[in-house]
C-alpha cells in the first residue's frame, strides 16, 4: 500500500510538468507554441516570450515551474515553423528584424496571447514574462496595450527607437536587470525611465549585482544562481500581486 501511495503521489506531482504543442498561424506562417497540461479549469495565465533562439530550456522550465504555482503557461513561437535560428549570428539577425518591425512582434505576441486564453486561461488574469529578446517583447506587449495585467522583462533589451512617441502604459511593469549587462547602455535605462514616467506607469526595476546578461539561464556562462533565484522569487511575487 505504501508503494502504491508513493506511485500515485509521484504521478500527481509530475502531472503538470508536461508541455503540449499547440499549432496556430499568422496568415500562412505556421506557429508552434507550448502549453502546460493543467488546462482543465480556468486559471490565471502567463505568456512566456523566449530568448532569441526560440523556445529554449529556460522558457520551457519556466512554464513547468509556473504550472506548479497554479498558472496556465504558454510559450510563444515568435519566429514560426522552419525559422528558428541555428546559431547566435542567425538569432541576432532574426531578433533584430522583430525589434525593428515592432508591429509584427506585437502581432505575434497577441496571437500567442489568444492561444493562451483558448487553452483555458482566465482572460481577465493574464501576465507576460520574457527573457532577453523576449524581455524586449514583454515591454512591447505593454506598449501594444494588450489586455494583460502585468509584464516582467528579464534581462531584456531596454532600448526603444526615440522616434516612437511615449504613450500611456496601463499594465504594471517589472524590469529585472543584471547590473553588468553590456548590451544595455546607461541612456537606454534613462530613456526607459522617462517612458515609464511619461506613461504614468506602475513600474519598478530591480538590478542584480555581479550579474551579466543571461544571468538567469543555467546553461549560460553568465549564470548567477543566487541572483537567478532571487529574480524568480521577485517574478512570483509580482505575478501573485497582479493576477490575484
Amino acid at each position: 500500500m505504501q508503494c502504491l501511495f508513493l506511485i500515485v503521489l509521484m504521478m500527481n506531482t509530475t502531472h503538470a510538468q508536461n508541455l503540449k504543442q499547440v499549432a496556430y498561424k499568422d496568415g500562412s506562417q505556421k506557429l508552434n507554441g507550448l502549453v502546460t497540461d493543467n488546462t482543465t479549469k480556468k486559471s490565471p495565465g502567463v505568456l512566456i516570450l523566449p530568448a532569441w533562439k526560440g523556445a529554449d530550456n529556460e522558457a520551457r522550465q519556466a512554464a513547468i515551474d509556473l504550472a506548479k504555482e497554479g498558472y496556465i503557461a504558454f510559450v510563444a513561437d515568435i519566429y514560426g515553423e522552419g525559422n528558428n535560428p541555428k546559431d547566435n549570428a542567425e538569432a541576432a539577425k532574426v531578433a533584430g528584424k522583430y525589434k525593428s518591425d515592432y508591429i509584427a512582434y506585437q502581432k505575434r505576441i497577441d496571437l500567442a496571447l489568444k492561444e493562451l486564453i483558448k487553452a483555458g486561461a482566465d482572460p481577465s488574469k493574464i501576465a507576460v514574462i520574457g527573457y532577453c529578446f523576449g524581455g524586449t517583447g514583454a515591454l512591447e506587449a505593454a506598449r501594444a496595450q494588450l489586455p494583460i495585467m502585468g509584464v516582467v522583462s528579464i534581462h531584456g533589451g531596454l532600448a526603444k527607437d526615440l522616434a516612437r512617441k511615449n504613450i500611456p502604459l496601463k499594465t504594471k511593469i517589472l524590469i529585472e536587470h543584471p547590473a553588468e549587462d553590456e548590451s544595455v547602455k546607461f541612456e537606454d535605462i534613462s530613456n526607459l525611465v522617462i517612458e515609464m514616467n511619461d506613461g504614468k506607469t506602475d513600474w519598478q526595476m530591480i538590478t542584480y549585482a555581479n550579474s551579466k546578461h543571461t544571468f538567469t539561464n543555467p546553461e549560460s556562462p553568465d549564470y548567477n544562481k543566487v541572483m537567478a533565484d532571487r529574480a524568480w522569487q521577485h517574478t512570483l511575487l509580482f505575478l501573485k500581486e497582479v493576477l490575484k
